[in-house]
């Protein structure tokens, strides 16, 4: 941050967070809610509106101590990210199930595709094309799925996106634009369709119920009851998505 300092972030100082921690707050006037995002290597941002309560920052940011504390203990020790070879045999997986790259000739209106089983890849011109490739595929894909599927709990918890997409997010699996828009990160489609659904059904209920507060977790919960196993399963899965990196 420059300028003077915001007293949430003296508040945020005062708490007991772990000396080891590395954080920043950060100040987005239009934002209504605190925000907390994880970030891949476990350093934390604190979003909040310009004029957030200290007091209440601070005593938000303790309730989650406990739940962020694993969270960032779990973003230090997960291993390395994952890179895929673009070679025949490499597998990806797509809603829960692996399927074995097969490299295939390059021509026209040739595209990457599922035929018999396997992951099909135009042979690229260079590694990132093909990665790159793949990506964009997983992209069209996840794009189809939850158009089908996102009515469906849409209208369970009595909400309207205004926009599907399916795009990198960075660290974060989903998000929720002040406009409506429903966002889920493209390499969330390798997990099974459960998790998709707990990613997807999360950012719908902040159509109904910014922040994280207990109201949120009831909303999250009335719609998918098991919520928390799915959650336990979705941090063990996680580091383990693939994000883009080729060799």
């Amino acid at each position: 941050m420059t300028g003077p300092v915001h007293p949430a972030q003296q508040a945020i100082a005062a708490l007991p967070l772990p000396d080891e921690w590395e954080w920043e707050l950060v100040v987005r006037p239009r934002r209504r809610t605190l925000g907390i995002d994880v970030a891949p290597d476990g350093g934390v941002r604190f979003t909040v509106p310009s004029d957030a309560d200290p007091r209440e920052v601070a005593a938000a940011v303790r309730s989650r101590l406990p739940r962020l504390a694993d969270e960032v203990r779990r973003r230090r020790e997960r291993p390395a990210k994952q890179i895929k070879e673009l070679v025949d045999g490499t597998g990806f997986a797509y809603l829960g199930r692996r399927h074995r790259l097969r490299i295939v000739p390059a021509g026209e209106g040739r595209r990457v595709r599922l035929h018999q089983g396997r992951l099909e890849l135009p042979r690229p011109t260079h590694r990132q094309a093909g990665g790159q490739a793949v990506i964009e595929w997983y992209k069209a894909c996840g794009s189809r799925w939850l158009a089908v599927r996102a009515p469906s709990y849409a209208g369970t918890i009595g909400v309207s996106p205004t926009a599907l997409e399916v795009r990198d997010l960075g660290s974060r699996w989903g998000a929720c634009a002040p406009d409506g828009t429903i966002a889920l990160h493209w390499a969330v489609f390798q997990l099974p369709v459960a998790l998709v659904d707990l990613v997807l059904v999360h950012e719908l209920c902040h159509l109904r119920v910014r922040g994280h507060s207990e109201a949120f977790h009831r909303l999250l919960r009335r719609t998918l009851p098991d919520a928390e196993v799915r959650k336990r399963v979705l941090a063990e899965t996680e580091p383990d998505l693939w994000r883009g990196a080729v060799t």
